[in-house]
């Protein structure tokens, strides 16, 4: 990215921003490029598409800042967009710039570090910031639009799929078969559509250091209007990974004794929060195991083209695919996790 001239744009663009920058590009974001720009005004976050050929719907980082700027408008904790630019003549690739959120960032769900009762903290307020996010009144956001009103996980299965066969780059029996069991195991659709985050994980939040209040929810990429239980779904998933920087999970974990809830408890507080029985999650962790595995695919397929973010993390996420259908079908067929 040519920073002079974004310099130039942002100094007309942003009230308060002064130059020069001084970008570093963080070595998550592998979908969109992500930066932090430090200027003598303060720290900011540039989030870009990436270049090269893209898939059709896919890095949509105008998605991303029109949702920023309508929670942020209606008292969410996320950063203030400041300004969405798609002008080549600033940059071949349409971005957007955010301000730095401050607060700290758990890669890791098992807290290494912190008490039992941070631990019990933070994960409450993860299950309070979900319910937060599925409670945005979409009209006074002016989310109506944000996405189809209803069907949401025929339309996830129909475009995961879709979005899978294009980057396909060999064949996964598994990956088939899991296609198949959610397609033939669809629940009926309740009438419930509320935002959707799309990726609620820990690492996508921030908590404050002392008080460990939820201060940010960020990357609003995958973002629609949806089934809340999506959101709930993909959060029980990612726990049953591997512990680790890769996996980023909680399997085999004795989270009693870390003061991690199990995902019932989780679940049942969520359920409680929002007013609604407590959920069976058997296909909606499947569900979240397979949208993972057609997305790392994406990722692999970029890293083989040469228009990845990071071609050798890329490459690493790739060797996933595999692993995580398999793991699907083991959620739909009642072999493993917390989650039934």
């Amino acid at each position: 990215m040519d920073f002079r001239r974004i310099e130039a744009f942002l100094a007309e663009e942003v009230e308060g921003f002064q130059g020069p920058i001084s970008a570093t590009k963080t070595p998550s974001g592998q979908s969109n490029p992500t930066y932090i720009l430090t200027t003598p005004s303060g720290k900011y976050v540039l989030r870009s598409k990436p270049g090269g050929k893209l898939l059709k719907s896919a890095h949509a980082v105008d998605r991303e800042f029109r949702v920023l700027k309508a929670l942020y408008n209606q008292g969410l904790p996320v950063p203030r967009p400041f300004v969405l630019c798609d002008d080549r003549a600033v940059s071949e690739t349409m971005f957007y710039l955010m301000e730095f959120a401050e607060g700290e960032n758990y890669g890791d769900p098992r807290l290494q570090g912190l008490s039992p009762r941070d631990r019990r903290e933070i994960y409450d307020q993860m299950n309070i910031g979900l319910t937060k996010v599925h409670k945005v009144d979409l009209t006074q956001a002016g989310l109506l639009d944000y996405g189809p009103p209803r069907n949401y996980f025929a339309r996830q299965l129909s475009r995961w799929s879709k979005q899978y066969e294009a980057s396909a780059t060999g064949t996964i029996p598994d990956m088939d078969a899991l296609m198949n069991w959610l397609e033939g195991h669809m629940p009926p659709d309740d009438g419930r559509v509320t935002l959707v985050h799309g990726d609620w994980r820990i690492d996508n939040l921030l908590f404050h250091k002392k008080t460990n209040a939820l201060t940010a929810i960020l990357d609003w990429e995958l973002s629609t209007l949806g089934h809340p239980l999506a959101d709930l779904g993909a959060q029980l998933m990612q726990w049953q990974m591997p512990v680790g920087e890769e996996g980023r999970g909680l399997a085999e974990v004795d989270r009693g004794a870390l003061g991690i809830p199990s995902d019932k408890a989780y679940v049942a507080d969520y359920a409680a929060r929002m007013g609604h029985p407590v959920p069976d999650m058997r296909f909606y962790v499947a569900f979240s195991f397979f949208r993972m595995a057609a997305i790392l695919q994406g990722v692999k397929k970029r890293a083989l083209s040469g228009n990845a973010s990071n071609p050798k993390k890329a490459l690493a996420l790739g060797a996933y695919v595999g692993p995580f259908a398999e793991a699907g079908l083991q959620q739909a067929r009642g072999e493993t996790g917390q989650a039934q």
